[in-house]
């Protein structure tokens, strides 16, 4: 289940691809990109974009969710909610 700040921060970003795009080309987007595609080669991240893209975000929250299952990946989802809401 997507918590309320994961949902705002998706939908900020939606909104503002600008931001998106900075994001990624931060060392946390980098880095958040390379934990999301380390298991599969991101075959499951783009499958999970693929359902995003079609209203479903529960597969980009369960990858979301498992990073945060580990200590610097929460810290690191932390730190690009914050990033997001500035």
């Amino acid at each position: 289940m997507m918590d309320e700040k994961s949902a705002q921060m998706a939908e900020q970003l939606r909104k503002n691809p600008a931001m998106l795009k900075s994001l990624m080309q931060s060392r946390d987007g980098q880095t958040l990109m390379r934990m999301l595609t380390q298991e599969d080669g991101g075959a499951g991240l783009r499958k999970a974009v693929q359902s995003a893209a079609k209203g479903d975000a529960g597969a980009v929250t369960q990858m979301v969710n498992q990073i945060m299952q580990s200590p610097e990946g929460a810290a690191l989802v932390e730190r690009i909610n914050k990033a997001v809401q500035k």
